[in-house]
């Protein structure tokens, strides 16, 4: 095969680097480029969505990989040392050349760089840094820049990264343990967490400088995230949730993305031939949501699953709320803001509205109504001055009221 120019290796990295999916850039901080920065580009806290994935998830950002070589044969890896698939390289000029073009086209906001391994974890992290070096020091690129980091790199070219990047990620790629040994023997688990460690130390450290200096230099002041992989070893839900709290603990992880298995072409038969529901990563992110903002703890998580899977039928707020009619209706002009939270129907900025008009009067079901959009659901939970569900909750029918209808499998 010849040599590939730019625009076959951009059609191949960019395809690469799809399955990817931990690239939202909320959470950095305002970089403008103004007449006195003289820099090109500019962030806000919003995400970035410019790119979508085949079966329409957004996947924003340019998201490239430097390369998708790698000497890794991880089984559920489409760019393994094994795989049949082709091949390219960039270089980090080719990188840095395309962004630039990209950002003043105003296709994009920023730059998503992954790579597979290449000659040796200090070499590929070299490579990506230099890149994100040359756009930040030679031309002020003031964009987003979200790096993922090889965990068995120098720990100094980490910290490198971080002067740089916005957001560094590493990957824990699998839920469990047992999963990473038998589908990556190569990689090491007490690497990646030793790797995660070390870069939470830092994020801290870096903390402290700013709060004593405010001309500290930034340091991924997006924070750290990470991925896994889901269905790709018979994990349940449980397995994930449990996974996913232990890394926002231990390591105050900003997210953690999944990102569902998609079977592979000539793959060993350790892996599944089928692709889990898109269901399911959409249910496990919504899960994730109800442990970061909405106060459920893991244990009311699991109580959502049924032999450790959540339901993909309904969301596991409103299969929690089903398991636990005893502690409803909840009065919305009297309960706790921890207690509206537990409402299905209502979201944080809705529990919030209601705390602030409550002070000034009673709410009926139609106020309550026009708050979240909708009474369809939130009234079999609430009591409101003109209203309470009496029986409805203790229908044996209520589960399947709220359930969408069944629909005809398509025959295609």
């Amino acid at each position: 095969m010849g040599r590939l120019d730019l625009t076959e290796k951009l059609a191949v990295l960019a395809d690469a680097a799809k399955y990817d999916a931990s690239c939202a850039s909320s959470g950095s901080e305002s970089r403008k480029s103004t007449t006195r920065n003289k820099g090109i580009g500019s962030i806000t806290g919003s995400g970035i969505c410019h790119s979508y994935a085949p079966d329409g998830r957004c996947i924003s950002l340019l998201k490239l990989l430097l390369t998708n070589h790698c000497v890794y044969d991880c089984l559920y890896c489409v760019n393994r040392l094994s795989s049949n698939v082709q091949r390219a390289r960039f270089t980090p000029e080719e990188v840095v050349d395309i962004t630039l073009d990209f950002y003043k086209r105003n296709l994009i906001e920023g730059l998503f760089l992954s790579s597979g391994i290449i000659q040796s974890p200090n070499y590929t992290m070299e490579q990506i840094v230099r890149v994100a070096q040359t756009l930040r020091e030679t031309h002020r690129f003031r964009g987003y820049i979200h790096l993922k980091t090889i965990p068995d790199a120098d720990p100094l070219l980490i910290e490198k990264a971080g002067l740089y990047a916005d957001r560094l990620s590493i990957n824990v790629e699998v839920p469990r343990e047992a999963s990473l040994v038998k589908l990556a023997p190569e990689k090491n688990a007490g690497s990646i967490r030793r790797a995660m460690g070390g870069l939470r130390l830092r994020l801290e450290e870096a903390t402290d400088e700013k709060r004593r200096s405010r001309h500290a230099p930034s340091f991924a002041p997006a924070g750290q995230s990470t991925q896994m992989i889901v269905g790709a070893d018979g994990e349940t839900d449980s397995d994930i949730v449990r996974s996913s709290v232990s890394l926002y603990s231990s390591y105050k992880l900003k997210r953690v993305y999944y990102s569902a298995f998609s079977p592979i072409p000539g793959s060993s038969q350790l892996l599944p031939a089928q692709k889990p529901p898109l269901m399911r990563e959409h249910r496990l992110y919504q899960a994730d949501w109800l442990y970061r903002f909405y106060d459920f703890s893991i244990d009311d998580i699991l109580a959502a699953t049924d032999d450790g899977m959540l339901d993909l039928d309904i969301d596991p707020k409103l299969a929690w709320a089903l398991k636990h009619r005893q502690r409803f209706p909840i009065d919305v002009n009297r309960a706790p803001r921890e207690d509206l939270l537990r409402i299905p129907g209502l979201g944080v900025k809705s529990v919030n509205k209601i705390l602030r008009i409550r002070r000034w009067g009673r709410l009926d079901l139609s106020g309550v109504a026009r708050l979240a959009g909708s009474a369809k659901t939130l009234s079999k939970f609430i009591e409101a001055s003109d209203w309470n569900p009496g029986a409805i909750l203790d229908s044996p029918h209520l589960t399947a009221a709220l359930k969408p209808p069944p629909r005809q499998l398509s025959l295609f």
